[in-house]
């Protein structure tokens, strides 16, 4: 736990009482003892410190000061084909530590029906995973999660409506994610589309390309949706780091 998060109502003035996991975290792993100061930070909003002001068997006692600014939507929006429940736990933690603004979890013709049954799609599972995220990534944003569990609506009815520039990852397309990518800004985010790793059909593919979604390949290996997710994140950071020197 690099940041340990907290609710804006959970605040009783400048002071802060925990009595569960993020209690038990404070005196097993980090050993606080009164006049420890901790970083943390309330969800959706600033970070700042705590100091410890008592332990006991059952609680922790802060004194809260925040300071600097609200969490800032990261620039990325994630378009996934749901995979498989195992590979959804890492990806939600995952995409959280690298910084996306929203998850939406759709339908292709190859993700399997049941796969919406998960018991990680439910509000709890999938809210602890990202906080996992948010406390690796020491970041306040919670991304939000969106479920489509038809394509057709989803692509012709949502995809219109949200801002920014789309890229969409296909084992078969000719150009690379350098070559087709533009920057996103904060007017701006990027939509970034991950399909099953047999890739979109041939629908669903010219679906979000009719929608102005530039088409890239990862090159010639196929990779584990939750790798490629990562995989992917990683070159986008790095091109706008790139582009941001030039």
């Amino acid at each position: 736990m690099n940041l340990l998060l907290l609710e804006q109502e959970e605040l009783q003035g400048d002071r802060l009482v925990l009595n569960d996991h993020r209690a038990t975290h404070l005196r097993q792993v980090l050993r606080v003892e009164p006049g420890s100061v901790v970083r943390l930070g309330i969800i959706g909003g600033r970070q700042g410190r705590g100091e410890v002001l008592q332990v006991s068997e059952c609680e922790v006692s802060l004194r809260v000061e925040l300071a600097g600014e609200t969490a800032t939507p990261p620039q990325v929006e994630l378009i996934l084909a749901l995979p498989r429940p195992i590979m959804l736990q890492r990806i939600f933690k995952q995409a959280t530590v690298m910084g996306v603004r929203r998850i939406h979890l759709i339908r292709s013709q190859r993700v399997e029906k049941s796969f919406f049954a998960s018991p990680v799609l439910s509000q709890e599972k999938s809210r602890a995973l990202i906080l996992e995220g948010m406390e690796q990534a020491v970041d306040t944003w919670m991304p939000g999660v969106h479920i489509h569990q038809r394509f057709k609506p989803f692509v012709e009815d949502v995809v219109p409506q949200l801002p920014g520039r789309g890229f969409i990852a296909h084992p078969h397309a000719t150009g690379t994610l350098d070559e087709v990518f533009i920057p996103p800004s904060a007017d701006c985010p990027l939509l970034l589309a991950v399909g099953p790793e047999g890739g979109w059909n041939d629908y669903e593919l010219n679906a979000f390309t009719n929608c102005g979604f530039a088409a890239f390949s990862m090159g010639k290996r196929i990779l584990h949706v939750d790798t490629a997710v990562v995989a992917l994140m990683a070159q986008i950071d790095l091109l706008c780091q790139l582009r941001e020197k030039r």
